[in-house]
């Protein structure tokens, strides 16, 4: 192996391989990177036996050839070279990296060792707009529950259908759903014949994320019984950039339309920015259980959002509001209310309470894509 590549290039390589790698005693070998000089590319691959990530970049080949490498190692190396270029090359199982003044030699290893990443067959594939999909995953993320007893809400449940994306999250006390509508088709193409869904572990979704936040080009997506891959490509050639491979969550995910209320006995309209002033300083008195109690007066077209803490003190603040139905008291966890409404662009949101014990349902105003369900705390 010899080849030569901007330092920036391996640097942005490693950035994006090195984060699933770890120390691992059982498996040594996955806290490598392995480094694959191909024809005109530089590839690194890392795997955490669940998740891949593979890396491709520029260079110039002088000799095709691989070697696994600690990749932290490599990292702390590569990211002190203030050089334009350098050249690496592989000499009796050992990485040689070279500059001017400079020179560097790590101990490698193997790359018959190294896992096998899946690889998928190609003939079908989704194909979509990269920064709608972080968008989306952004807003659901975060509201996975890691459950063991239950291990498919462990992930984001992914519905794809001809003109239309959903994303699910849950963790039986809140659930989000956002829908990706494509009518006019940009950015968006199924080659599917029929509606495919399956369920992305938290991890993988997470690392996706920042995969799309460098990405300009639609992303494909391909998916087999078991794995599902995401394939970034290359601003300049139409050649992949990173591939991102996954196992699926197995298990059916639950029938969470069956959990959105269809009723409403009392409706809010907010100004979201003020709801969510009050609620951060109400979560101040809210304890252990991070419980505040909203106060519903129709009448006076006003909410009452206390809290109390035996240790702390308590609070009792108000807040106007268009208020459709009766009357309620609904106590709730303030960092649950709040995640939901950082979610919510739009400058007011409808909150739909069924009572005391019922789901509740925060929505953008003039903006359907999006539902938030919280379970109230049952007093």
């Amino acid at each position: 192996m010899n080849f030569t590549i901007l330092t920036k290039e391996i640097k942005k390589g490693i950035g994006v391989t090195e984060k699933i790698t770890g120390h691992n005693l059982t498996l040594p070998i996955l806290d490598n990177v392995l480094l694959e000089a191909l024809p005109n590319f530089l590839k690194i691959s890392a795997t955490d036996l669940e998740l891949g990530i593979q890396w491709w970049g520029l260079c110039k080949t002088e000799k095709e050839g691989k070697l696994a490498v600690p990749a932290k190692l490599l990292s702390q190396v590569v990211n002190i070279i203030n050089q334009e270029k350098i050249n690496i090359k592989e000499r009796n199982n050992n990485l040689v990296i070279e500059g001017n003044n400079y020179k560097t030699q790590i101990k490698g290893f193997s790359p018959d060792d190294f896992p096998i990443i899946p690889t998928f067959g190609k003939d079908f594939y989704i194909e979509i707009n990269p920064q709608k999909l972080k968008e989306g995953l952004t807003s659901v993320v975060n509201i996975v529950s890691l459950s063991q007893i239950r291990p498919e809400i462990s992930g984001i449940y992914f519905y794809f259908d001809k003109d239309l994306v959903k994303l699910v999250a849950t963790d039986s006390f809140r659930l989000a759903e956002k829908v990706l509508s494509f009518g006019n088709k940009a950015g968006y193409k199924n080659t599917f014949k029929n509606p495919i869904s399956f369920i992305l572990p938290q991890k993988a979704a997470k690392e996706l994320i920042n995969i799309l936040t460098e990405t300009e080009k639609d992303i494909k997506i391909y998916a087999s019984e078991s794995q599902v891959l995401f394939e970034t490509y290359l601003t300049s050639l139409d050649h992949p950039e990173i591939n991102l491979i996954s196992r699926q969550i197995e298990g059916e995910y639950p029938s969470y339309q069956e959990i959105i209320p269809k009723n409403t006995k009392t409706k809010l309209i907010l100004n979201k920015d003020e709801f969510t002033q009050k609620v951060k300083a109400a979560g101040i008195f809210g304890g252990r259980t991070n419980e505040i109690a909203l106060k519903i007066n129709p009448k006076e077209k006003e909410i009452e959002i206390c809290s109390q803490d035996s240790e702390a003190g308590e609070s009792n603040l108000f807040l106007g509001a268009r208020i459709e139905g009766a009357e309620l008291k609904v106590s709730y966890n303030w960092k649950f209310i709040l995640e939901g409404l950082e979610n919510i662009k739009s400058s007011e949101v409808s909150f739909e309470m069924q009572g005391n014990d019922g789901p509740s349902v925060i929505k953008p105003i003039g903006d359907e894509s999006y539902i938030y369900v919280v379970m109230p705390i049952k007093v």
